[in-house]
């Protein structure tokens, strides 16, 4: 291994009583990319800020190589207020990044106002980045910037919202050029597409990288090794997630088994302690040295407590939720243009599309919180919403986390129709007893976020709308919710950039497009993705050849009785090719085979199942274009 540019050596830290972490040590090497995972509330963040020089340890060292440039983006970045975004983002003594910064404001002002001095003030810049042959750079920092939509440079950071403030600090850092970047939750608020560019970019840099992140795909397809903070120790694995998912299993499968064994022993050397053995020479004075030792491994805890979110779902009656010819838009923008569509019992529908296009603004429509400009929503009268928002709950920072429970229910009924009390409810779900007397202030944002969307399931909704419930989620915690949502009774309408939480629980997306276009694919984001990037990928000549026919098409071309019936035929060989794709899955995972060719052809037959699905997804979307012209 290359020598380490930043080394951890063993770091404790605490809050009062509460020990977060004791004695860890370990090592990050030139352009080794690594995830950190923990619970809510379990560190992650003071670490990250203990690393990053904003904190410091109670116990321990962190040492970083001679000359080491380190970027640090924090969960809530807090940036000045009175500086416009070209100067907070421009802000280095790079020189490379200092010149820039002078061409575009000299830039910025001819376009102002074109006088002579302003011209002649951009021929100097002009003359600088071609002395230092800035253009390359300059050109990275454009796609950076146009890359997370960060278009108005001039803006202050005062006007901008807490996303935008997220991906200006982001920005900043990846213009920095730093030999390590330490990024926490580095994905939310982005949009889909930015998350998939900075994938890409973060994978090819010749970086080191540590990072806290909820997104499953963002970890595997960035990440090849994974640093564990459990039970205030540290436990590191080389590989992927479901690799770190398999060791972590047999890690604390053994570590159960020594811990029984721990606490056999001491219930022996309990009863020759009660004994008061009179004789206290050396062996007994070792002995009971021995004892107390042994007393502080028997208590503790093994890490593996699961949180399963399991409440009652209210009844569901026939009339559910219609939406007819809505239409929306803020000035020139068109938010939703005509748009129509029936909610069927037990339905789960996902929700993509760029930042700003609307997805929101579509979810207070369905709320009645914001009114279509046309169009109407009839709502079933049995329906019992449960909404979560992107905003977080509105509590006093002084009022302990039982009192907002309370708020709601002092009994909350289960899935199997008993009830329990908020203090029980909240234990179920990971707030201990002495937590849940904590005052909401001092919650992690996982934690408050974790609380946020207990409370909305607390009235057992029949309809549960979600906008962006995975931020800042540990990764335990979003496993729960998404089995919980698997198997969830009522009907789900979900927004979320999570790729792989959106694959593993939606039956189809609505996808706004943009200019008010919402167009509804019958498949999960993966395989819309895949879709996507095969009609991007094709040859101009052949797009323009299909742009001819189609301009060609008769405009009474309806679609015919067999072509209505072949896409509905298609809609069911899909739905079964998906249960017999996630039935080899399941195969394959358990990995239970009694042969290698057994193994093989089982994956054969995964793969030749995923290309009918690919070819008749593909059909499918053709039909139904066609249907809904």
């Amino acid at each position: 291994m290359s020598e380490a540019l930043l080394t951890v050596e063993n770091v404790s830290k605490s809050y009062g009583e509460k020990i977060l972490f004791r004695d860890i040590s370990f090592g990050i090497a030139k352009g080794q990319k690594t995830a950190l995972i923990a619970r809510n509330g379990a560190g992650k963040t003071s670490l990250l800020e203990i690393i990053a020089g904003n904190d410091f340890p109670d116990e321990g060292k962190v040492v970083f190589r001679n000359h080491a440039k380190i970027g640090y983006l924090s969960q809530n970045p807090s940036l000045k207020e009175d500086l416009s975004v070209m100067e907070y983002v421009f802000a280095s003594e790079n020189k490379f990044i200092q010149t820039i910064k002078e061409y575009e404001s000299a830039l910025f002002q001819i376009q102002q106002s074109n006088t002579s001095e302003n011209q002649k003030l951009l021929n100097q810049c002009i003359l600088e980045m071609d002395t230092l042959n800035a253009w390359d750079y300059e050109n990275r920092i454009k796609e950076i910037l146009s890359r997370l939509q960060i278009n108005d440079v001039s803006k202050k950071i005062s006007q901008l919202s807490g996303g935008e403030r997220k991906k200006i600090a982001l920005s900043k850092i990846l213009i920095e050029d730093a030999d390590l970047l330490i990024l926490d939750e580095p994905t939310n608020h982005l949009d889909i597409s930015m998350i998939e560019w900075l994938e890409e970019y973060l994978s090819k840099q010749n970086l080191a990288l540590l990072l806290v992140t909820h997104d499953r795909y963002f970890l595997d397809n960035v990440c090849s090794e994974i640093i564990e903070l459990s039970n205030q120790s540290i436990f590191k694995y080389k590989g992927n997630y479901n690799y770190f998912i398999e060791k972590k299993l047999e890690r604390v499968f053994i570590e159960q088994q020594e811990l029984e064994k721990t606490k056999n022993n001491y219930s022996r050397e309990l009863e020759w302690m009660r004994r008061m053995p009179s004789a206290r020479g050396t062996k007994a004075k070792a002995r009971i040295d021995a004892f107390y030792a042994l007393e502080e491994k028997a208590r503790k805890r093994v890490d593996n407590e699961k949180v399963e979110f399991s409440v009652k779902t209210e009844r569901i009656g026939g009339k559910i939720l219609e939406m007819y010819n809505l239409s929306k838009k803020f000035g020139d923008h068109i938010i939703i243009n005509d748009f129509s569509y029936t909610f069927k019992r037990g339905e789960k529908v996902g929700i993509v599309g760029r930042n700003g296009i609307g997805k929101s603004s579509f979810l207070n429509m369905i709320m009645g919180l914001l009114n279509p400009d046309a169009g109407r929503i009839n709502r079933g009268q049995t329906i019992q919403f449960g909404y979560y928002t992107q905003e977080g709950l509105d509590e006093p920072e002084e009022i302990k986390v039982i009192d907002i429970i309370k708020k709601e229910a002092e009994l909350i009924r289960m899935e199997d129709g008993s009830e329990i009390s908020a203090s029980q409810f909240l234990n179920h779900f990971g707030f201990d007893y002495s937590l849940q007397y904590t005052h909401f202030g001092s919650l992690s944002g996982g934690e408050k976020r974790k609380l946020n969307l207990l409370k909305v399931l607390i009235p057992n909704p029949n309809f549960l709308i979600l906008d962006e419930p995975t931020n800042d989620l540990d990764l335990y915690t979003l496993e729960a919710l998404e089995n919980f949502l698997q198997t969830y009774k009522g009907c789900l309408l979900i927004v979320s950039h999570d790729r792989c939480f959106m694959d593993h629980i939606v039956d189809h997306l609505f996808v706004f497009e943009g200019d008010g276009l919402i167009k509804d694919y019958h498949s999960n984001y993966t395989d819309y993705l895949k879709q996507k990037q095969l009609s991007q990928k094709k040859p101009l000549s052949q797009k323009k050849e299909e742009d001819k026919i189609q301009r060609e098409k008769p405009k009474s071309n309806k679609p015919t009785f067999k072509q209505k019936q072949e896409l509905e035929n298609l809609t069911n060989e899909i739905d079964d090719l998906e249960l017999e794709k996630a039935s080899l899955l399941t195969l394959l995972n358990e990995n239970s085979f009694q042969s290698h060719e057994e193994l093989e052809t089982c994956s054969e037959q995964l793969g030749e199942i995923i290309q009918l699905i690919d070819e008749k997804t593909e059909k499918w979307i053709e039909l139904s274009d066609l249907i809904d012209l």
